[in-house]
């Protein structure tokens, strides 16, 4: 189990130099108050003095800490000199001739042996990020120890817990520091170590409050009481220490902190440990074994392996995940142009076959929100189209008085005996007419869905299009060009449809049943007609003695205005004018209904055979005679440069993931228990 938290940190570093933070490592946080003694109890694991010192809020950025347990000098001599000692991963920095040496993250390939110096970089770095003036920032650093003193830890240092802003900080700086202790304490794989002072109540302590936020049980806690030594005079830490204040499941362990006099006098840290062993017999003589920086160390080291252990078999299942992930990423965004002809050809086949299939319905990526292709086609014919058609009237917008003005208009100035086929024809034709409307509108709809597959297919079908933004652009130029050509021939081909209606009215065609009808009523009427001449009379005498005002004639006597227009007054029809029309509307209506039935019928399959199914045939060959062009392959070949970053980007991360996969693999069954 030794070689879990080494594991750990090779995983954290493989993640590091690809900036990424996917995957959620075991690991533990230091949270506590500011001046708490968090700075002395991490100095205290690693036995040297290297974190910044000073008043107010000193830690400003997150420091990660990584302490690496290496053999002693001389051992790491004999292996480099090759005196049989056995090479080991310990040896990860050869020709360093001191005991203990620490690197950072941002100043590669650069060691520094003094830990003074590491001070001074902390400060320098904090202080390029933070300001100088007490700003903070979440922005980590990395800094890893090797010393064989230590023992395998990786730890969190944070910003102390502050409530009242200072300097440069902003008024919100106690929520800033909250939010950044709990980004890394909701780490479900890390363990929280809350440091509190003796000398303060336990039961106020902002650590614990934010522990307790994201672990209620308690199964990542564990409790440092710092400066056991500053407690008031007959008074002591014991009941805390036995958790019978507050209870806390990973334990309760108290450490004496170096005192300012210590820092002042350049104590050594060693010295420091034997006043905290002595200072605990003295004064907690049955906790004194489970107790001081010691035992921490080795606490901290035996929960975190042990926690890594219980992690693992999640880890390596979130890294197998990601990797599959990020591999069907990396496949997404293809593999750069080496010949660009063939590239070409194969994107534009694949758009115009993509393109055929979503019209066909065979597409492999269909909607379910809503129609699309070629059933949006079907519905506008048969639904839109169709529905639209049925619901005009035959008779829609034509009026008794339009009729007899209409049969008027065909007789001249004779006066009619019998119906005019002309006025039928006049009046049908205007029917007819209302046809054409639609019709148009229908082509219309389909050009428009045409149009919405190009971008169905540039965004579902094809995503390989996306990687060239010129190349995408100039399909989308061409088909919609090759839309635009057909459209006013589609255009041209139902307006000739409705002209065909208009340019013969077949009075003889088989469905035109009523007219028979309608003619042998029409000479029945004529015939007694002619018998009740006498009556035919009366009824033309009446109608001298009463003007027919529907007509806007003027009255006798009046001057007439040539300008003016006159308006059709509503009268009663007489019984012949009543004849009269309902012969007109009969035959009308019978008319219109085959005519509509026809233009309904030729429509669809018009709109078919000049648009859709042209374009249907013709795309692939108009796509390639665009764009097959020497001339034209390089510059429409070339990748955006967000897909050209972000397929360097995953490649790097999967790569980084089979890597963090073979460092897990590493680990034996049997190195877990």
């Amino acid at each position: 189990m030794e070689t879990l938290i080494p594991t750990v940190n090779r995983l954290q570093e493989v993640f590091l130099t690809v900036g990424a933070d996917i995957i959620h490592l075991p690991q533990i946080v230091v949270v506590g108050s500011q001046s708490s003694g968090k700075s002395s109890v991490l100095e205290s694991l690693v036995g040297r003095d290297f974190l910044p010192r000073g008043s107010g809020i000193v830690t400003r950025r997150p420091l990660v800490l990584q302490l690496v347990n290496v053999a002693p000098v001389e051992e790491r001599l004999k292996t480099e000199n090759g005196n049989g000692v056995k090479q080991t991963a310990q040896n990860t920095y050869p020709g360093i001739k001191a005991e203990e040496w620490g690197t950072f993250l941002h100043c590669k390939n650069q060691v520094f042996t003094d830990f003074g110096e590491i001070r001074q970089e902390i400060e320098a770095e904090t202080e390029r990020s933070s300001g100088n003036n007490k700003g903070i920032t979440p922005e980590p650093i990395h800094l890893k120890i090797f010393s064989p003193k230590v023992l395998n830890l990786t730890l969190v240092d944070l910003p102390g817990i502050t409530k009242v802003p200072v300097g440069d900080q902003p008024e919100d700086i106690e929520s800033q520091v909250q939010e950044m202790i709990l980004s890394f304490i909701s780490n479900p794989n890390s363990l929280i170590l809350s440091v509190s002072p003796a000398n303060s109540d336990l039961a106020t302590s902002d650590a614990l409050k934010l522990a307790r936020e994201v672990d209620p049980d308690g199964r990542r806690t564990l409790l440092v009481v710092s400066k056991l030594d500053l407690m008031d005079a007959g008074t002591d830490a014991l009941e805390v220490l036995l958790g019978r204040v507050i209870p806390i499941r990973l334990g309760i362990i108290g450490v004496v902190n170096r005192s300012q006099h210590d820092i002042n006098t350049q104590k050594s840290l060693g010295d420091c440990m034997k006043d905290e062993q002595a200072f605990l017999q003295r004064h907690y003589p049955s906790l004194a074994s489970r107790a001081g920086s010691r035992y921490l160390a080795k606490t901290l080291s035996r929960l975190l392996m042990h926690h890594i252990r219980d992690c693992l078999p999640d880890l390596k299942t979130r890294v197998t995940v990601l990797s599959a992930q990020y591999q069907s990423r990396l496949n997404s965004y293809g593999q750069p142009v080496e010949d660009h002809s063939a590239t070409l050809l194969q994107i534009v086949t694949k758009f115009a076959s993509d393109y055929c299939n979503t019209i066909e319905g065979t597409a492999r990526y269909i909607q379910t929100s809503e129609l699309c292709g070629g059933a949006r086609i079907c519905y506008i014919f048969h639904e839109t189209f169709g529905r639209t058609l049925q619901s005009i009237d035959p008779l829609g917008g034509l009026t008794e008085l339009d009729i007899l003005t209409a049969i008027r208009n065909a007789t001249g100035p004779r006066p009619a005996l019998f119906v005019p086929e002309v006025s039928f024809e006049l009046l049908v034709k205007r029917q007819i007419k209302r046809l054409e409307e639609p019709s148009l509108r229908c082509v219309e709809l389909v050009h428009e869905e045409l149009q919405r597959i190009i971008q169905h297919c540039s965004s579902f079908s094809t995503q390989e299009l996306l990687r060239f933004p010129k190349l995408h652009d100039s399909i989308v130029e061409v088909v919609t060009g090759l839309l635009r050509k057909r459209l006013p021939i589609a255009n041209e081909m139902v307006h000739n449809l409705v002209a065909i209606e208009l340019a013969y009215i077949n009075t003889k065609h088989p469905d035109f049943t009523d007219a028979v009808q309608v003619s042998a009523s029409v000479n029945s009427q004529q015939g007694e007609a002619l018998d009740g001449t006498k009556r035919w009379k009366n009824e033309k005498v009446a109608e001298e003695k009463t003007p027919p005002t529907g007509f806007g004639s003027p009255n006798k006597g009046q001057p007439i205005n040539l300008l003016d227009t006159a308006v059709p007054v509503s009268r009663k029809l007489s019984s012949k004018e009543q004849r009269d029309c309902e012969v007109i509307q009969r035959l009308i209506k019978s008319y219109f209904l085959i005519v509509r039935k026809t233009i309904q019928d030729s429509v669809p399959k018009t709109v078919m055979h000049f648009l859709v199914n042209f374009v249907k045939e013709h795309l692939q060959s108009e796509l390639v005679g665009q764009l097959y062009k020497q001339t034209l392959l390089q510059d429409l070949l070339i990748e955006s440069q967000d897909t050209a970053q972000q397929r360097t980007e995953v490649a790097q991360m999967l790569q980084a993931l089979k890597n963090a996969n073979n460092i897990i693999s590493e680990i034996r069954e049997t190195h877990l228990w």
